[in-house]
């Protein structure tokens, strides 16, 4: 027979499926030599299922929890109600009672109080946190009360709190099972909890202690306010003295009382500083044991610390690796790439792959997402400055960020050295670039462009036939050996420089016009319907695609119920059906290799599922009328050459004018014929990922078919070389993809910070508000204009349901978005700067946009009226009501 109930000493890590997250985590601090852990013991979760699951009335109550939503409130309550009075009037088993007795009396004896716990087996655990989802009852005393108290704790694993949060993080009710810590109570002097980490920061050099008079649970509760004492290092950094006016102790007759504190102690500090100090001692061996920063509860009796609990702290963002004892400081690569979700582990290979190929560092890999170091960059006098310019280009925040760690001259002082990546212009080095750059600019050719994209589709096509036919070690060997190819497009001259002629317009006629005319953010009109934006085309030729669509009523209604299967095939039976499919698939051949997140080969592209791509026509469809393309394109044009006829007309009444407008009408041509292709290098590279992922996933079927994975997207969680072994050999441990594939899921719920250092601490930048409207929401106009409308908070496009004179509000866009972007009027995004995707095709659109707002999707709620001055960079919100009336 299983164990139901073990003594502390029994139990240690290995044990969480029997004893719960806080149940193994006691058993573990038990061991710990010079921790002083009140005795105790589980009841386990055996107990639990014997007793409860296995009473057949409780089981069907369990399953009837099947189907319900986190909003199905009045349900989730009345079956929870019926939950709880069955398992509080459950028998329990005389065999048990004796145990749970027996191990009472060895724990304390006949009158000694106890504390009983819940401990759920997902909860306290590395990857989750189900902290204060179950019940704790203290100072109870008798075998009577405590087995009355066990009931009450595997009742609370039906608390509405409790089944609405399984209910939204996707746990099975019957998964998560119960044990029950029976623990000898402590009546402490002081008690507290005593973070490893600072859990504002994140620090992991700082240690953060709560303190306050009896027991903890007071503050816990909100109570009464506790002390705070941040110590670093053996040193005391800060203090926090809270007026404590009421204290909670134990009853005589069991439970607990809240009690007033004297006068002399209400202002005084809980702990003396020997004692902060000594807990900072204890809390670094405790998390030395665990291995990980922890959150531990601790209580003072009789001058001795007792440990009472402790938990890995689950929020924490993990910290890039470095080794050799210097500060380093590290920044988001998907912050200025604008994709900031975690990347599979098969992505991630991919993409060290080629910048491994081009002979860069694709940087170090933290939560499942690149990070690059820049202490090289912050310790060059030249390069430091030369990086913050750049980055304001990008993103201010994570460029202010830098400067706030450059004023802290002590870790400046300790930062690595070493070389600069700021010079990589590939194996020529700047000279060629700066040679194409002076050609292109003075030739100012509008075939320039064309050409460079017509020889990188030359060698797409020549990839897509190399890869015909191959399989197997031989397949893998061609997509390693075609990433030569990638690097020499990458560092093409002729194609770097012709970027940059775009982008240096740009910034020349901004500067210039504001200085010649006080004319500010010029250039975001005369890039309207600029050449050869393939990202900006996107989602203008899907404008097209709904003009076939609006013809066929058959069709639309297909694509209103079509999933993944059903979207292409279905059209077959539909009046209609084939015209909407060639239209469909002549728009994926274009641009079917993107998808949201596309860096990440992983990610399912458009080619392989364009449902996403459905709501967004049938939006089209209902917000505009036929020929919308054409107009759009026509109004864009027509508003670029106004604004440059207008500038160019007052330039020449100015004096020298005549210069200066020469000067100007080149740059503003430049704009015209170059700017647009900013975002080809992208889309080139997506050409070869959807092949690459087409051929890969066929090699992933063969694997599935031979049992080595059970799903071809089980590679997803294994390098391009682990992918290779596994295909060449037959042979795979299948548990690393079940451990990265769990990794992977809590790396996604983590926010990544813009700027972290090798502390852990999470560097946060900061706007200057100046002179900001009140109330207003400050961020970096990136799209001239002021307008008013519908907030649409959207964070995926799977949400995306919006109307012609929407805004739209998320966390960053990347170019697949930019068929939403025919539909709105404005947008407003928590990440990005003057030149990354969703400016430059907001300022295509020409469509006001601000970017970088903190929290965007967070302080704006949908529906509510909010203007956005994408001229000044804020935003306003204008109604209190999400219905935008109020």
């Amino acid at each position: 027979m299983s164990a139901y109930v073990l003594g502390f000493h029994e139990i240690d890590k290995t044990q969480v499926a029997l004893v719960g997250g806080k149940g193994a985590n006691l058993g573990e601090l038990s061991a710990i030599s010079r921790v002083r852990v009140p005795h105790g013991f589980c009841v386990t979760t055996d107990a639990y299922r014997h007793v409860v699951e296995q009473d057949t009335e409780i089981g069907t109550l369990i399953d009837g929890l099947t189907g319900l939503r986190a909003g199905d409130r009045a349900q989730i309550a009345a079956a929870c109600a019926r939950l709880r009075a069955a398992i509080e009037g459950l028998t329990v088993p005389e065999p048990l009672r004796r145990d749970i007795i027996r191990h009472l009396q060895q724990a304390g004896g006949k009158g000694v109080p106890f504390a009983v716990r819940s401990s759920a087996t997902a909860e306290d655990l590395p990857s989750s946190s189900f902290a204060g989802q179950q019940d704790t009852y203290l100072n109870v005393q008798g075998a009577a009360a405590l087995i009355d108290s066990v009931r009450r704790c595997w009742a609370s694993l039906f608390t509405d709190r409790a089944v609405t949060y399984r209910i939204q993080n996707g746990f099975d009710h019957r998964a998560v099972r119960l044990s029950v810590v029976v623990q000898r109570m402590v009546f402490p002097d002081a008690a507290g909890i005593m973070f490893t980490a600072d859990p504002v920061s994140a620090n992991r050099t700082v240690v953060s202690i709560d303190a306050g008079f009896g027991l903890g649970e007071a503050f816990v509760s909100g109570l009464v306010n506790a002390d705070n004492y941040r110590v670093k290092a053996g040193r005391i950094i800060e203090k926090k003295i809270a007026t404590q006016t009421k204290e909670l102790r134990a009853s005589p007759s069991g439970g607990t009382q809240e009690l007033p504190v004297e006068p002399s102690r209400q202002h005084a500090q809980t702990l003396t500083d020997g004692q902060i100090l000594h807990l900072e001692q204890l809390g670094r061996r405790i998390e030395a044991h665990f291995g990980t920063p922890q959150d531990i509860e601790w209580a003072l009796d009789d001058g001795g610390f007792h440990v009472l609990q402790s938990r890995p702290i689950t929020t924490l963002y993990p910290v890039p690796p470095s080794h050799d004892g210097k500060n380093h400081v590290y920044i988001s690569y998907g912050h200025r790439q604008m994709m900031t979700d975690a990347f599979a582990p098969l992505g991630l290979s991919f993409f060290a792959l080629l910048h491994d190929t081009l002979g860069r560092t694709a940087g170090v890999v933290a939560g499942d997402r690149f990070y690059k170091d820049v202490s090289a960059e912050l310790t060059s006098p030249w390069a430091g400055p030369a990086t913050l310019k750049s980055l304001d280009q990008v993103d201010v925040l994570m460029a202010n960020a830098l400067r706030t760690v450059l004023k802290r001259k002590d870790f400046v002082a300790s930062l690595a050295r070493g070389k600069t990546s700021m010079l990589d212009f590939g194996p020529g080095g700047p000279l060629p670039i700066a040679r194409q750059y002076l050609k292109l600019s003075r030739e100012d050719d509008p075939g320039a462009v064309p050409a460079l994209i017509a020889h990188t589709e030359e060698t797409v096509e020549r990839c897509r036939r190399g890869l015909a036919g191959k399989s197997g070690d031989e397949l893998f060997q061609y997509i390693i050996d075609d990433h030569a190819v990638l690097a020499e497009l990458t560092f093409d001259p002729r194609s770097v420089a012709a970027a940059f002629v775009g982008i240096q317009a740009v910034n020349w006629v901004n500067k210039h016009m504001e200085a010649w005319l006080g004319v500010t953010n010029a250039a975001d009109a005369l890039a309207q319907s600029a050449d050869h934006n393939v990202v900006a085309a996107m989602g203008l030729d899907l404008l097209d695609v709904a003009d076939v669509i609006r013809e066929h009523p058959d069709v639309m209604r297909h694509l209103e119920t079509a999933d993944r299967a059903t979207v292409l095939t279905g059209l077959a039976a539909c009046d209609g059906g084939e015209a909407v499919r060639h239209a469909l698939q002549d728009y994926l051949r274009k641009y079917g290799m993107h998808c949201a997140g596309d860096i990440d080969i992983t990610r399912t592209r458009w080619s392989e599922d364009p449902t996403p791509l459905v709501p967004l026509i049938l939006g089209n469809i209902k917000n505009f009328p036929p020929g919308e393309r054409r107009r759009k394109a026509e109004q864009g044009r027509a508003e670029a050459e106004r604004t440059m006829a207008d500038l160019l007309a007052r330039l020449r009444k100015l004096p020298g004018g005549a210069r200066k407008a020469r000067k100007a009408a080149r740059k503003m041509s430049l704009i015209r014929h170059f700017i647009g292709y900013r975002e080809y290098s992208k889309h080139a590279l997506l050409l070869r990922y959807e092949l690459y992922k087409q051929a890969l996933m066929a090699e992933a079927a063969k694997l599935a078919g031979r049992g080595v994975i059970k799903e071809p997207e089980d590679v997803y969680f294994l390098s391009i070389e682990e992918f290779r072994q596994a295909v060449s050999t037959g042979e795979l441990d299948y548990s690393i993809i079940v451990q990265r594939r769990e990794a992977h899921a809590t790396y996604q719920k983590l926010t990544p910070p813009r700027v972290i250092t090798s502390d852990g601490e999470i560097i946060s930048g900061q706007y200057d508000a100046g002179t900001l409207p009140e109330g207003a929401m400050a961020g970096i106009a990136v799209s001239a204009g002021i307008v008013e409308g519908r907030a649409r908070v959207i964070r995926t496009m799977a949400e995306a349901d919006v109307e012609e004179g929407d805004i739209l509000v998320t966390v960053f866009t990347d170019p697949s978005w930019s068929p939403l972007f025919v539909s709105v009027k404005a947008v407003v995004m928590e990440v990005g700067g003057v030149m990354t995707h969703g400016a430059v095709v907001a300022r295509e659109y020409g469509l006001p946009a601000v970017v970088g707002v903190e929290r965007a999707t967070e302080r704006i709620k949908d529906g509510q009226l909010i203007r956005v001055n994408g001229s000044e960079g804020y935003v306003e919100i204008l109604s209190a009501r999400a219905d935008g009336l109020g």
